[in-house]
């Protein structure tokens, strides 16, 4: 069972800040800030000296935090119709050579199975491109030999996702195998931060609003197509580091594929009145499951899509390009940051984040007879 939600803290902004003492929401508004700062910083660093080149395969070595979720969101960004395999892989693969790039992230500076991956990837004479502190055994092993972008923008380890999937796109970018505006892409997400920000009530507020609607549930994050899975995978990773839920990840027709647990969402969507009032519901009678379905691509007649939708009608639809007039890598960039800030305000408001619980009841102790 999660943590109870006082949900009356999420619109008094006293209490979110004492709450709040490290920042956090602070941080996670900085995500434009990082994405204008790594593009600077792989300017600064070099990375044009792949501009001339199509590489053989692009290699995106996936390490224990944020890369994982970045890794894949790149992969769907790129799509099927990359011209060049993409490898994800744990470690730099024995077939590296001159012709590939590797590209990598991680926030910690002392991971030697990175460190290793990358002096093998440079001395088997492949391209490195890393987002990684500038101190510690990974950037010693990048040292004259990678592009390494440090980050510019402080912010905490696990908030440093768009400075991952920037260093991505605008290497991606660099080989002519991606095309995104980066400093839009940014924009968005300081107007994506600035609707989410403490100030804002919750009715106008879309991560507070999502926040109550993911509180004391059970989400089923699938994605309607395979950008939005990205993001999913994203989800669930500022979910489980900011709160005690659990969520289940899939695309869509991977979930209806699990035949109960899909039996069982549609069921709990069937049985949702949303004109009901909460309060007056039987909690025994409440499913925890909750289905949010999360579409990225703005394909007009997507068969997927129109399923999903038609099988869970109460479902929550996440579709950021109804509401932006912007390219694939920016939709996904906001949807990520609307759940990292959904996330942290759910937190705070449970006692699973943040510096203080001093707003939250302690557990009853149990009763002998």
């Amino acid at each position: 069972m999660s943590a109870a939600v006082d949900d009356s803290l999420l619109d008094d902004l006293d209490r979110i800040a004492e709450v709040d003492v490290d920042g956090l929401l602070h941080a996670a508004a900085l995500a434009g800030a990082q994405v204008r700062a790594t593009v600077e910083g792989a300017r600064e660093a070099g990375l044009e000296r792949y501009a001339e080149s199509t590489p053989r395969a692009l290699v995106l070595i996936t390490r224990p935090g944020l890369s994982p979720c970045v890794s894949k969101l790149l992969w769907a960004l790129l799509g099927k119709a990359c011209p060049v395999p993409v490898v994800l892989t744990d470690t730099a693969p024995p077939w590296l050579g001159p012709l590939d790039l590797v590209l990598a992230h991680t926030d910690d500076p002392g991971d030697h199975e990175l460190a290793e991956s990358v002096d093998r990837a440079s001395r088997y004479g492949a391209g490195v491109v890393l987002t990684a502190p500038e101190d510690g055994p990974v950037a010693a092993a990048a040292a004259g030999r990678a592009v390494l972008i440090p980050p510019r923008v402080p912010v905490p380890p696990g908030f440093g996702f768009t400075r991952a999937l920037a260093g991505g796109l605008v290497a991606a970018s660099t080989l002519n195998l991606l095309r995104t505006d980066l400093y839009q892409l940014a924009d968005e997400l300081d107007r994506e931060a600035e609707r989410d920000h403490m100030q804002h009530e919750t009715f106008v507020n879309p991560a507070k609003s999502l926040a109550l609607r993911l509180a004391e549930r059970t989400p089923l994050l699938w994605g309607l197509d395979d950008v939005a899975t990205g993001v999913a995978w994203f989800a669930a990773q500022v979910i489980g580091t900011h709160t005690d839920l659990v969520c289940d990840v899939a695309a869509y027709p991977q979930a209806a594929s699990r035949t109960a647990l899909h039996r069982a969402a549609t069921h709990a969507s069937a049985n949702t009145d949303i004109f009901a009032d909460p309060d007056d519901l039987d909690p025994a009678q409440v499913s925890p499951l909750r289905v949010f379905l999360l579409a990225v691509s703005a394909a007009a007649v997507d068969p997927v899509r129109r399923l999903a939708v038609d099988t869970f009608p109460a479902a929550d639809l996440l579709a950021p390009a109804e509401e932006l007039t912007a390219d694939e890598p920016a939709c996904a960039a906001v949807l990520a940051l609307r759940f990292q800030l959904a996330a942290l305000y759910l937190g705070l408001a449970s006692g699973t984040t943040g510096g203080s619980t001093s707003y939250y009841a302690p557990a009853r102790p149990r009763e002998h007879p």
